[in-house]
């Protein structure tokens, strides 16, 4: 490759890792052509750009950025996701792949200026949607109106139910 190639290269890494939230680093290894292709519209769908990246040109574009610790991740062939919205979707996305495929393996990752282990994005993988964490605050605000819902219906109920058994004597005697 030319060296004017690859000052471009590694400027267009530099220019995504500027505007991604979220860099995830894969191995790719064991994957056919249509196996990253699927892999890829499932990333693309949620506004994810994967591409294999050449580890030289992505250590400079880092370094370039003050971005130093990367070097561990960047060891054999490397594809990495950039997201620029979402930090957690890469991670959730590539996860359930390597669940379903057992073919890709993650390295780790960069996610909000912060240098992630494989491990810690498997965490990452794992927290709960934005929705589901929603659902589950809403839950637990509505929870105890419910409860003070029921006291206070209780004792009116209570008093119907006394009410009722005193009509019900007098009636009987």
């Amino acid at each position: 490759m030319a060296r004017s190639e690859k000052v471009q290269q590694t400027e267009a890494i530099r220019e995504r890792l500027q505007r991604s939230g979220a860099i995830i680093f894969t191995d790719f290894r064991g994957l056919n052509v249509g196996e990253i292709a699927t892999l890829r519209e499932k990333l693309r769908a949620a506004g994810i750009e994967y591409t294999v990246v050449k580890n030289t040109l992505l250590g400079r574009a880092a370094a370039s950025l003050g971005i130093e610790g990367l070097d561990p991740y960047l060891e054999g062939p490397t594809a990495a996701a950039f997201s620029p919205e979402d930090p957690v979707a890469p991670a959730r996305i590539l996860q359930d792949y390597i669940r379903a495929a057992r073919k890709l393996e993650l390295k780790g990752g960069l996610v909000e200026g912060r240098i992630l282990s494989a491990d810690q994005i498997k965490q990452l993988a794992d927290l709960p949607t934005k929705p589901e964490l929603l659902a589950k605050v809403l839950g637990s605000i509505v929870s105890p109106l419910y409860g003070l819902l029921a006291v206070a219906t209780g004792l009116q109920r209570n008093l119907v139910y006394a009410l009722d058994q005193v009509r019900q004597k007098m009636e009987a005697a």
